[in-house]
């Protein structure tokens, strides 16, 4: 046999597309050629295959082999056909036998000496493989992964060596335990909220951000527990659902960054003011998830927020309001989720002591204006709310006086609740209600009189106004009030900081 044929799966944005490695040996002097859009990873693959072949005390043969990767237009990367390759010249070469890889497909790169490495992306490959009725075979760091794709069988190869023998014998390598991976993964424990001493307004803000999928800026001077309140998030949001876990593993996966012991846990991520915007809304020459797809079905803290370069800031424009994020380049676009909660945290000022009874602040009214600008109206609108987080009095941070928090436990207890009232009445988020179902909440007459004066007051956009009611909406869920009343609007009102004037 002079060809052989192998099934593989590349890389591209969140999908595992299907790729068929063929190895083609025929006469000539001997060489070497990758085919079918090959990046610079995937061509230096034959030296890598060469070096790993020879070191199992197999052979490369000695003649003109030619490895196409198909189908021809789509963009191949990385080392994942590394694998695949070894094994469709083993087999067209007779050294090895075809049957054991009828219906299996094979990831994994190699290294010179015959080791199968890990690659990115294994998790949507082993969901596709289900889907497909197909096995996978991949590198055994990948196994714990892949597994958590349920329903899919897994093999496992550490070397290409043991590989070869397991071909050999007519089987290949079993996953044992692969299923059980995940359950029995510990995971770390999340920062609790009894962490925060006092802050009532902050931790209740948090809690109907929590219950309602909402985004939150906190403004207060250095060291007033912003920071602290913002990690404290994951703790109170409900675990993820298979599917969901799912599709944020997938995220993570293609993007290199996958942790098993997160698994069903909502993303926290929170970069430093410094990522640029291409880090945060995601991109590349081959598209790949930045730091808001990161963050999809969990919480994107953005510290220092009017410090973060303007661009930047911007790009949160369409995700807040849609729950995705398109990615438009020469060659190719691609969308990726990004339904994240944003937590962002800034000082009042530019010296940052702006109403602090104990410090003054030197900074005058046009440098305050100056300060806050940096947010822009646009992105400041789409903000749900927008709240004070004073520095707290030194004796109540510790001794006898201090004052205790409440756990994230109750609090979860009472998110979970209102969340369970969302989706039977709705089926999704309040902060996700948009057009017909937005307008049919039930709200009292006279909410509903005070909500517009309040936005005429404030000279708010219509946006602001339907965020102020679905902010008043979690307010009643957490209350177990059917209809929304007057005090719900008065304390989502109350959230609108930032929309009134510097005094």
């Amino acid at each position: 046999m002079s060809l052989a044929t192998v099934a593989s799966r590349a890389v591209n944005a969140l999908a595992a597309d299907p790729v068929t490695v063929e190895a083609h040996l025929a006469p000539g002097l001997p060489g070497w050629s990758v085919v079918g859009l090959p990046e610079a990873a995937v061509r230096e693959a034959k030296d890598r295959v060469r070096a790993a072949i020879l070191q199992c005390g197999y052979e490369v043969p000695a003649r003109r082999i030619t490895v196409n990767l198909a189908p021809a237009d789509l963009p191949k990367e990385g080392g994942r056909f590394d694998l695949a390759v070894a094994l469709g010249i083993l087999i067209a070469s007779g050294q090895l036998p075809a049957a054991p890889l009828e219906g299996v497909e094979v990831l994994g790169e190699l290294s010179l000496g015959g080791a199968v490495r890990p690659v990115r992306g294994a998790l949507p490959a082993a969901a596709r493989c289900r889907e497909a009725g197909h096995a996978l075979l991949l590198p055994r760091e990948n196994l714990q992964e892949a597994a958590l794709a349920r329903g899919v069988q897994l093999y496992a190869a550490g070397t290409l060596a043991e590989l070869c023998t397991a071909l050999h014998s007519g089987a290949l390598p079993e996953a044992g335990g692969a299923e059980a991976v995940d359950s029995a993964a510990e995971r770390p424990p999340l920062p609790d909220l009894r962490d925060v001493a006092g802050q009532p307004q902050a931790r209740r803000a948090l809690e109907l951000a929590a219950a309602g999928g909402h985004s939150l800026l906190m403004v207060g001077p250095p060291g007033s527990g912003k920071s602290m309140l913002a990690a404290r998030l994951p703790g109170l949001l409900p675990p993820l659902d298979e599917a969901q876990a799912l599709e944020v593993g997938a995220i993570h996966s293609v993007s290199g960054c996958f942790d098993a012991q997160q698994w069903g846990i909502p993303p926290f991520r929170a970069p430093h003011h410094s990522t640029s915007a291409v880090a945060l809304a995601g991109g590349g020459a081959q598209p790949r998830p930045g730091e808001v797809s990161l963050s999809h079905r969990g919480a994107l803290f953005l510290d220092e927020l009017p410090e973060w370069r303007r661009d930047a800031i911007e790009i949160l424009r369409e995700p807040l309001e849609t729950g995705r994020i398109s990615i438009a380049r020469a060659a190719r676009s691609e969308e990726f989720p990004a339904r994240f909660q944003l937590v962002a945290a800034m000082n009042p000022c530019p010296c940052g002591w702006l109403g602090d009874p104990q410090r003054s602040c030197a900074c005058t009214p046009e440098q305050i204006q100056r300060y806050r600008s940096r947010i822009s109206g646009p992105v400041l609108d789409r903000i749900d709310m927008q709240i004070s987080v004073p520095r707290m009095p030194v004796e109540q941070l510790g001794g006898a006086t201090a004052v205790a928090g409440e756990a994230s436990a109750p609090v979860a207890a009472r998110v979970q609740a209102a969340r369970d009232r969302q989706h039977a009445r709705q089926g999704r988020l309040n902060a996700e209600l948009q057009g017909e179902a937005l307008r049919e909440l039930a709200i009292a007459d006279d909410a509903e009189r005070l909500l517009l004066q309040s936005v005429e007051r404030l000279q708010l956009s219509a946006r602001a106004y339907h965020r102020m009611l679905r902010v008043a909406r979690t307010i009643a869920d957490l209350g177990d009030a059917e209809v929304v009343a007057a005090p719900h609007v008065a304390e989502a009102v109350r959230y609108r900081e930032l929309d009134r004037p510097v005094q």
